[in-house]
């Protein structure tokens, strides 16, 4: 069996200074070839995941096993720091998400995140004090396992369209850091004073930013505010969707191979595996 100890100290020593962008594979090919990049860590991405399954990005919609073995596959494919993105848990009772937590540490991830998102269209989030206790326990797990497994609070306030997203979002980051959190992440923040103030908020605790496309801040202006770590989340899924979208409909539409010609050359990609295949750890 692998020792993912020393994934997990460099993990969190990723998370001690600077600023580092983890990108999010959806398979173990795109695994291999961001780790081929030099990217010091992955995360995993429910969203590219449940595409590729044909299917919604939820955690109703792909069982937990399933999810469990996608994790493990990404685990077991690269020789870096994986964080899991395990949705709200896969369960709603603090004891259920502290079980499944267990079996998210047993596949060898250096860290895994919970959402506070709860599914319900009429109550998107659960109340803050059952939030609360799921981190809690999620927490639990985790020290239960004496890995070191770095715990990632997500407030969904900005996706789920909280009538008051910045301010909900520190008061259950503030909660959720007291509960035990390691990373805080609001997913949608997107103005610089909204991150300032998260950051802020929460210091010295560090912050995630998703960051999907080249509009509004850059890079090395989140670093400067102070964010510890920037995801993509499924942008880079959705970018490989993008082409293949274009291309099947201008086959379907229009009779046309053209788009074809942007693909990547076939002896490119596949003397790209087989260099892969022969160096892997």
């Amino acid at each position: 069996m692998t020792d993912f100890t020393a994934r997990r100290a460099e993990f969190r020593k990723l998370h001690q200074s600077g600023c580092f962008v983890i990108p999010n594979p959806w398979d173990v090919g795109s695994a291999r070839y961001l780790r081929s990049l030099g990217f010091k860590a992955l995360a995993t991405t429910s969203g590219g995941f449940s595409f590729s399954r044909g299917l919604p990005d939820a955690d109703w919609a792909v069982p937990r096993d399933i999810v469990l073995e996608h994790i493990a596959a990404i685990v077991a494919s690269v020789d870096l720091p994986v964080n899991a993105d395990f949705e709200s848990g896969y369960a709603h009772e603090p004891e259920a998400v502290a079980e499944n937590v267990r079996l998210c540490v047993e596949t060898g991830v250096a860290g895994l995140s919970i959402e506070d998102a709860s599914g319900d269209r009429e109550e998107p989030l659960y109340n803050l004090p059952l939030a609360v206790e799921r981190i809690k326990a999620a927490k639990v797990a985790i020290d239960a396992s004496g890995t070191g497994v770095l715990l990632v609070a997500r407030a969904e306030c900005y996706l789920v369209g909280h009538p008051d997203p910045l301010r909900e979002s520190i008061r259950r980051l503030e909660a959720f850091a007291e509960a035990g959190a390691d990373v805080l992440y609001a997913p949608g923040a997107a103005k610089r004073s909204d991150i300032e103030a998260i950051v802020k908020a929460v210091h010295p605790r560090p912050v995630n930013v998703l960051l999907t496309s080249s509009k509004g801040l850059k890079i090395p202006e989140l670093a400067e505010i102070g964010v510890r770590r920037i995801s993509v989340g499924s942008a880079l899924a959705r970018t490989a969707w993008a082409g293949f979208i274009r291309a099947a409909r201008k086959i379907a539409e229009e009779n046309s191979m053209a788009a074809l010609d942007d693909a990547i050359p076939f002896a490119e990609l596949n003397g790209f595996f087989r260099k892969d295949l022969a160096q892997r750890f």
